[in-house]
């Protein structure tokens, strides 16, 4: 018996939240924003415990799963109609970068640093950050990239060139400290850094917020400034 009650609430439960997935609309299947996160966790976690709690059998089910779909509705109702409500449920992207210039201000305000920005550019395919002219943290987490426009896709066909060696950018300094081990695997040393540095007007490699090294480019250098 108890196995049989049990099919029987696996059972509407599966079809209660299929019902609701489709009602509310697929964004709580990619997790689009935080609310809609938030949301597969809740319904996951209501079906969960109604299952397994002895006292709730099938009408508790359907109701905590129709009570949750029907307070989702409401909230995708009033997000399409007011754009103020939207941008709380939903968020709004922060723009990272602007103009080929680090945010630092945004980056504290998203809790992320230069090594996290660094691997979500890498995986947008722009490896170094002086090929990126704006850089927005969407909702979801992901990034979206518009690079400058000497760094966009043109394929040496077009242009009948021959293909050039690729080289990876080198981070050497980052939030202010020298990476020395990075530098040293250049095979440079510090008065090459500080040479370079001079000639941007920097005397103090304390100044730089980021510096990367890219061959057949000078170093693209960012220093701190005020947010």
């Amino acid at each position: 018996m108890k196995f049989l009650n049990l099919t029987y609430e696996l059972v509407v439960g599966f079809f209660l939240l299929f019902i609701i997935v489709k009602i509310v609309g697929r964004k709580i299947i990619t997790q689009v924003t935080p609310f809609t996160f938030i949301t597969a966790i809740v319904i996951g976690e209501i079906l969960g415990t109604a299952l397994y709690e002895k006292e709730a059998g099938i009408p508790e089910i359907t109701y905590a799963m129709c009570l949750w779909g029907f307070l989702l509705l409401i909230v995708e109702f009033i997000g399409q109609k007011f754009l103020w409500f939207r941008g709380i449920v939903d968020g709004k992207p922060a723009a990272l970068i602007k103009n080929g210039v680090i945010d630092r201000g945004e980056l504290k305000k998203n809790r992320m640093n230069l090594n996290q920005l660094q691997s979500l550019l890498r995986q947008s395919d722009a490896f170094s950050i002086r090929e990126v002219a704006y850089c927005y943290l969407e909702p979801n987490g992901s990034i979206s990239v518009l690079k400058k426009p000497k760094y966009q896709k043109t394929t040496l066909e077009d242009f009948k060139l021959a293909s050039k060696p690729v080289h990876v950018p080198v981070t050497v300094i980052r939030d202010g400290h020298v990476l020395w081990d990075e530098i040293k695997e250049l095979g440079f040393d510090e008065s090459w850094l500080m040479k370079h540095l001079q000639t941007k007007s920097i005397q103090n490699y304390k100044d730089v917020f980021i510096a990367e090294w890219l061959v057949g480019d000078e170093l693209f250098v960012q220093t701190y400034m005020k947010t």
